[in-house]
């Protein structure tokens, strides 16, 4: 499919918005809770996925999942931990708590690709891990002043292991190896449905559950994963990571319009500075790649 740039940009938009749905959805849960969420939600991701992958990339999807190298299956592990955590984190603090904190991501793996594989960080990138921490600091103390902090931390894992997934691509590349994406998410979901099937036992999801948590499946993760692969083929990684941010600013938005979930004074002042931080610091980013190209145009 020929994209352009625009309607590239229109289209991580709309990603964004999908993946912002998870938590006003699962606000509106009625009985089923922790890590029978992540099963159903991980479950309906895998069987999108077995009909969306072969229908995308031809039949021969998983022939080719099959031939692929060990990154594509650590990739699908750091996928299952995401998915995993996420959704707990969601049943245990408020959105805005988990959204915030996963959008570190950025971050974490500019300083676990510094720490693994040697890329050197600029100052600036320095300098927004300093300020980004300070924000998520001031979250953390007014959770541990609530006692929720464990929420807070369960979210942490999701951009520890994010950024463990993108370093090891990173790494792959370099040697010459390409991890596709959506077959590596289809690996993760089916881990973390397997993973916690024993731990979702007794069954407590009604029938509105299972078609709330099928939706999460289906159209907050399985879609948009498959639209934003098809984005980064025409969108540079820091158009990518700006957008991403709109994740933040939608999923709040959607929880408390959608589920009265208002979110916390020190939510809203912590995740401010650290959305500007990271916003800033990928536009600086970008514009510093962009200077060298005009320069030369």
């Amino acid at each position: 499919m020929l994209l352009s740039h625009g309607r590239a940009v229109w289209m991580m938009v709309g990603a964004t918005f999908l993946w912002a749905t998870a938590g006003v959805v699962t606000r509106h849960l009625d009985e089923a809770r922790g890590f029978e969420v992540t099963f159903w939600r991980s479950l309906f991701t895998a069987i999108s996925l077995l009909v969306i992958l072969p229908a995308w990339q031809g039949r021969g999807a998983f022939a080719r999942m099959r031939a692929s190298g060990w990154a594509l299956w650590v990739s699908g592990l750091c996928w299952s931990v995401m998915f995993t955590a996420f959704m707990v984190a969601l049943t245990l603090t408020s959105t805005a708590n988990v959204l915030v904190t996963i959008a570190l991501t950025p971050l974490f793996t500019a300083l676990m690709a510094r720490l693994f594989i040697g890329q050197r960080l600029p100052t600036r990138t320095w300098g927004a891990i300093v300020v980004a921490g300070a924000g998520i600091a001031w979250m953390y103390a007014a959770k541990f002043e609530q006692g929720e902090l464990l929420g807070t931390l369960v979210a942490l894992c999701v951009p520890v292991a994010a950024a463990c997934n993108w370093t090891v691509q990173q790494y792959a590349h370099a040697k010459g190896h390409h991890v596709d994406l959506v077959p590596a998410v289809l690996v993760g979901a089916l881990i973390s449905s397997a993973a916690t099937l024993p731990l979702a036992a007794p069954f407590s999801a009604s029938a509105h559950d299972i078609g709330l948590l099928a939706f999460l499946g289906l159209v907050q993760l399985a879609i948009p994963c498959v639209l934003a692969v098809t984005c980064t083929r025409v969108l540079k990684a820091p158009e990518v990571a700006l957008l991403g941010l709109l994740e933040v600013i939608f999923g709040i938005a959607l929880a408390w319009l959608g589920a009265g979930e208002v979110p916390a004074p020190a939510a809203l002042a912590g995740g401010a500075l650290v959305i500007a931080t990271l916003a800033l610091n990928e536009w600086i980013g970008w514009r510093g790649r962009l200077q060298p190209r005009q320069a030369r145009a």
